[in-house]
């Protein structure tokens, strides 16, 4: 929202014919932190972009990941939560440097849509992971042969990843619910 600084103020409206009686002003709720466009906010978009960067290392310096099509979708799915994740942080550090709000509810909806479908995703493609890492390393005692180490550390990056998803996403919800 813009701050009276930037906009003039308009006068109150009349009610009934007369102006001696103001509406109650709406109490506008305080920046929580994690929300968007505070540290803690930040903080959280730059976590999920550490572990979703070390995750799509792990995963892409391996040279049989592309032979599973789970692997290949965890690639995929770290892959594009690293660039919404960075694109936000960057929203963020703009935001924090030149001291704005980012109360916009048509912005906070997008975060929160993004936040949802990039969450959604990672944590389908650590799921899969997580499942053909346990059926390579368990049931075909084959974690001699394949990689099994950097899989099993690409997938826990992932899931790390979505942990630090989903306060984004709950605070996004959260603002969007007390408007």
């Amino acid at each position: 929202m813009s701050r009276p600084a930037v906009h003039p103020v308009e006068p109150p409206p009349l009610i009934d014919g007369r102006n001696d009686e103001a509406p109650p002003r709406r109490v506008r709720m305080k920046d929580v932190q994690g929300m968007p466009g505070t540290p803690a906010g930040l903080a959280l978009r730059l976590c999920q972009f550490i572990f979703t960067v070390i995750s799509l290392t792990v995963m892409a310096t391996t040279s049989d990941f592309p032979s599973v099509t789970a692997f290949r979708y965890l690639v995929a799915a770290v892959g594009l939560q690293s660039l919404w994740s960075l694109s936000l942080a960057m929203i963020d550090a703009y935001a924090l440097c030149v001291k704005r709000s980012l109360r916009n509810p048509a912005l906070i909806t997008i975060y929160a849509i993004g936040d949802g479908i990039i969450s959604t995703l990672t944590f389908a493609a650590a799921c899969a992971c997580a499942g053909i890492t346990v059926l390579i390393s368990n049931d075909l005692n084959r974690c001699d042969i394949n990689h099994c180490k950097r899989f099993m550390s690409a997938t826990a990056m992932a899931f790390i990843s979505w942990f630090a998803v989903s306060p984004s996403f709950f605070f996004n919800l959260w603002s969007l619910a007390s408007r």
